[in-house]
């Protein structure tokens, strides 16, 4: 159960930090000097495009569901802890015999 609780710990900082990235505001861009050529070259931070915006949305979405999902579970187990255990021994057993045989 403590790799849960670690794994569930995880995955709220994760998302935490992703909510803090959407909500912080863009720093401005340096000017910075090419170490090749001495050139002066303007340094930005790149644009975020919609297809990224997209993708940092489904990851939200899939982390909520990832924490739900183990939430879910650990109750489960709690609620019903001696059919949960006698789960998975017969779970184990059947992943013996079948590594067994090859």
């Amino acid at each position: 159960m403590t790799k849960d609780a670690v794994l569930l710990q995880e995955l709220r900082s994760l998302k935490e930090e992703l909510s803090a990235a959407r909500q912080a505001p863009s720093a401005p861009s340096e000017d910075r000097t090419s170490a090749s050529n001495g050139n002066a070259a303007p340094v930005g931070k790149p644009e975020v495009t919609a297809d990224q915006r997209q993708l940092h949305g489904d990851l939200h979405e899939f982390m909520d569901e990832i924490t739900k999902l183990i939430e879910d579970a650990e109750k489960n187990v709690l609620t019903h802890s001696t059919a949960s255990v006698i789960g998975a021994m017969i779970v184990g057993i059947l992943i013996g015999r079948f590594l067994g045989r090859h």
